[in-house]
């Protein structure tokens, strides 16, 4: 979800597409987030971890 979020944001950015952009950067915003709950050890939506 990261990686995407980073690739939406860039192509958004070069594209001048602000939707791209916008979704790019909340989907980077949420896998960030899951990313550190996941390694604090604490299970979101059921799941350990999100990869």
């Amino acid at each position: 979800m990261i990686v995407l979020g980073v690739i939406l944001l860039v192509l958004g950015w070069l594209l001048g597409i602000s939707l791209l952009t916008y979704l790019g950067g909340i989907l980077l915003v949420v896998g960030v987030v899951l990313l550190l709950l996941g390694s604090a050890g604490r299970a979101v939506g059921g799941r350990r971890h999100y990869y």
